[in-house]
């Protein structure tokens, strides 16, 4: 009797539901690196942690929402379209300098940087962002800037690098694994020094730094420019260092609290599978509740204490002592 091949029926579930590398997604989608990095960054595409802390991965079923939607891949590129400052300006209808001046108040924040071979970071921007920006913001674009504007720009302000950063550490925390790995996110802006007035405990610092994400993503850095890399990364300005090491402190105590209640339970289970038997709860046979009354069992009223025999005696020969004048019966 010949046996027919067993069917796999659950191999095309499991085909539709698989994740898929970073490539392949990239790929399906019709974006170039660069683009697809930035749609991870910005959340335009959604990524979830690959099995056994790899490599993150695309659910197929956001390749598929993605590649459904009305007017891909169009719709998509144009989302994730950039432009340089003198592009921004353009788009705008602005001057090139007016556009800097509102970029550096932080009045809109860059998606993404490098840096030229004069050392000089180029911020580019997305033209979505600058679009929502102009239809929201129609006073900015003529006239005067308001006082306040004016006054941090004259003083030095420039939120360009602030701007970024804070998109980066939102999405590396986003992506965390854990309290610990947010934690670690948040640590990654701050310098050494900062650091360590931060995290007082060497053994917490070691632990962030082992857990610090890549935050400049898979690029390769020069010898030449890391030190102009390092100041875009690192927190610049008192707020705010200020402000990460509040965020920190906050993601630090819930991390330590996670942690303590973990141990805590582990240590009770530990307890309880393999221990002894309680004080009170089992006789010399080791049987739990041997020589307890059942629940429901009335139990006996104890009396006032019995007389000790002498006393007893002594109490009846007392009463069998004959009166005085009272001849005893012969």
């Amino acid at each position: 009797m010949r046996h027919q091949p067993m069917e796999h029926r659950t191999s095309a579930p499991l085909r539709e539901t698989a994740d898929v590398g970073l490539r392949t997604a990239a790929r399906e989608l019709g974006l170039r690196p660069r683009e697809f990095d930035l749609a991870v960054q910005i959340e335009e595409v959604r990524t979830v942690p690959g099995p056994g802390g790899r490599a993150r991965r695309v659910p197929r079923t956001e390749v598929e929402r993605i590649k459904a939607a009305p007017g891909f891949p169009g719709a998509l590129r144009e989302r994730l379209r950039v432009m340089d400052a003198g592009e921004a300006s353009a788009l705008l209808d602005i001057s090139h300098s007016r556009c800097a001046r509102l970029a550096r108040a932080g009045c809109f924040g860059p998606a993404g940087f490098y840096v030229n071979r004069y050392r000089t970071v180029v911020w580019f921007y997305l033209a979505e962002e600058l679009r929502d920006f102009a239809e929201n913001n129609p006073r900015l674009l003529s006239g005067r800037l308001p006082a306040g504007l004016r006054a941090g720009l004259e003083a030095g302000t420039d939120h360009r690098a602030r701007r970024w950063r804070g998109r980066r550490v939102v999405q590396l925390t986003r992506h965390a694994a854990g309290h610990w790995e947010r934690a670690a996110a948040r640590a990654s802006v701050l310098d050494d020094a900062a650091l360590a007035e931060a995290v007082p405990d060497s053994g917490e610092r070691a632990r962030l730094r082992a857990l610090r994400p890549d935050f400049l993503g898979a690029r390769s850095v020069a010898e030449a420019t890391r030190d102009v890399l390092e100041d875009v990364c690192l927190a610049d300005g008192a707020d705010e260092i200020r402000w990460y090491r509040f965020l920190l402190d906050a993601d630090l105590e819930t991390a330590r609290a996670a942690e303590a209640t973990a141990a805590a339970r582990a240590a009770r289970g530990a307890r309880e599978p393999g221990s002894g038997p309680a004080e009170g709860r089992s006789g010399p046979s080791g049987a739990a509740g041997e020589g307890r009354p059942r629940p429901g069992t009335a139990r006996p009223v104890a009396g006032p204490p019995a007389a000790s025999g002498a006393r007893r005696r002594w109490s009846l020969l007392r009463r069998r002592r004959p009166r005085p004048g009272v001849r005893a019966a012969g």
